[in-house]
């Protein structure tokens, strides 16, 4: 096969066994040339035009496309075209085609002007760098073989798979993470005290509102608790310098109390108070429908000092005043709280994809990058990191280019669109824009792009195929006519 080979690119070499004087080869003329694959098949098309192939009368001319590459070859159905003589002996003599049981024969006066050739073959590895020869051959009547020419008609051009290459980035090192737990607790003190009393009325399950969520994030071995913040609130009844004191001493009350359930380093317990909640009463009566609701918001809005503001309303509107006091004043007793901690880092696979599973919010850009390193490229698990990243940092220019990559290595054009928005305008967004154009066969963005983001080391040898696609399209015959 190999001298087969080498004795098929001395011919294209040479041109002919003939000089050209003696050259007795008949002209045809092809267009409408492909060559590609479809499947697991190989199918090569052309449009062949004999008229010139005015072969003499005791001659045949074989024409036969043959595919080809450096390391195998394999023929085609041939046509045939014989002169009158040639044919009769053919009839008379019962012989076999030159080209074999396969050619397509003609008689020299029935050789068609627009022969329809197509012929499929089943695809093999070395035909993805083959190209399609023409050989024209010529028989005297005694079938000896006189002239010999081979043509190069197209070549099987497969754009370079590896190519883009899909690129992630890493996501840089970040900070501690960290996270709040908030709640409001309504703890009942006895009128004009501070002490807590925890037994007293609801206190038991409102104290217990605070120290279920502290126990929450004691309990989980992934975080540290830097800071519980307490701030206390009073309601606007009685002089405002009283209702100060008792938001100061029970939240001070409150803090001594949660110090004594729980043994925390340093002052990680902290205290703020408001006197009167007046923004909880002005809440409560905006989304109700009690009457003067107007005047007694603007009442509450006014610029008057707490203590005459609380009693011109009580004054003017006592029917309205009676309601809140019994109905949302209690409420505006209350304490808010916060739970500030830290979400330790994980450098262990198994760790942040089992908390990838249950708590994804916890984990940093740099957790899911390792993450999605570690797993099969453009397996589920692959596609479910970079999804899952981009969901929890929507706003992250690299979450949103790794993601676009992810979606762009499982040929989802669209997504990789929607994601690549918001990817900013780095080199890394360019490039990957770039890739994307590639992909979907825009030469010229593509081309644009890589050479905008020629910082990212793949962008060349993208720039490199886009120049070999051209050159493949600028020499690709698609109509010739051979001498």
């Amino acid at each position: 096969m190999k001298r087969i080979i080498l004795y098929l690119l001395s011919l294209i070499a040479g041109g002919s066994i003939m000089s050209a004087a003696a050259r007795v080869i008949m002209p045809v003329a092809v267009d409408s040339v492909s060559y590609d694959r479809q499947g697991d098949n190989m199918v090569f098309h052309m449009n062949v035009d004999l008229s010139a192939t005015d072969i003499q009368s005791t001659r045949a001319q074989i024409l036969t496309p043959i595919i080809a590459s450096a390391t195998d070859s394999l023929e085609l159905r041939p046509v045939g075209v014989y002169g009158r003589q040639r044919y009769i002996n053919y009839l008379r003599n019962g012989s076999h085609p030159l080209g074999g049981e396969s050619e397509m024969m003609y008689r020299r006066e029935e050789r068609p002007a627009d022969l329809d050739y197509t012929q499929t073959v089943a695809w093999q590895p070395w035909m993805d760098n083959s190209e399609v020869l023409l050989r024209r051959t010529v028989y005297s009547c005694s079938n000896c073989l006189i002239d010999e020419r081979i043509d190069p008609l197209t070549s099987y051009f497969r754009i370079n798979p590896a190519i883009p290459e899909i690129v992630y980035f890493p996501a840089p090192a970040q900070g501690p993470k960290m996270e709040t737990l908030e709640g409001e607790a309504f703890i009942d003190f006895v009128v004009d005290k501070t002490d807590i009393r925890p037994s007293y009325r609801n206190n038991v399950r409102e104290l217990g509102k605070i120290q279920a969520s502290i126990d929450t994030v004691l309990n989980d071995p992934d975080v540290r608790i830097t800071g519980v913040w307490l701030k206390g609130f009073a309601s606007p009844e009685s002089p405002y310098s009283h209702n100060r004191d008792l938001a100061m001493g029970r939240t001070d009350a409150l803090k001594h109390y949660i110090n004594q359930l729980y043994k925390f380093p340093g002052e990680i317990v902290e205290t703020a108070f408001e006197p009167e909640d007046w923004e909880g009463l002005r809440r409560a009566v905006e989304k109700s429908n009690i009457d003067n609701r107007a005047a007694i918001l603007a009442l509450i809005d006014s610029d008057m000092e707490p203590d005459a503001k609380e009693a011109k309303i009580k004054r003017t509107y006592p029917k309205e005043y009676k309601f809140m006091l019994d109905n949302w004043y209690p409420a505006l007793r209350h304490t808010n709280y916060r739970i500030t901690y830290e979400i330790s880092r994980f450098d262990d696979v198994d760790k942040i994809r089992h908390v990838m599973e249950t708590r994804p919010s916890r984990l940093s850009l740099r957790e899911f990058f390792i993450l999605g390193n570690n797993a099969e490229p453009g397996s589920d698990e692959f596609n479910e990191v970079f999804e899952t990243a981009v969901r929890m940092y929507p706003d992250n220019e690299i979450a949103n280019i790794n993601a676009a990559n992810a979606a762009l290595q499982r040929g989802d054009y669209t997504t990789a669109e929607r994601y690549l928005s918001r990817a900013g305008n780095s080199p890394e967004a360019i490039y990957a824009r770039g890739a994307l154009a590639f992909l979907q066969g825009d030469y010229d963005t593509a081309e644009r792009l890589m050479r905008q983001a020629s910082s990212i080391e793949a962008s060349k040898s993208t720039l490199d195929e886009i120049d070999r696609i051209r050159n493949h399209n600028s020499n690709h015959i698609t109509s010739k006519y051979f001498e």
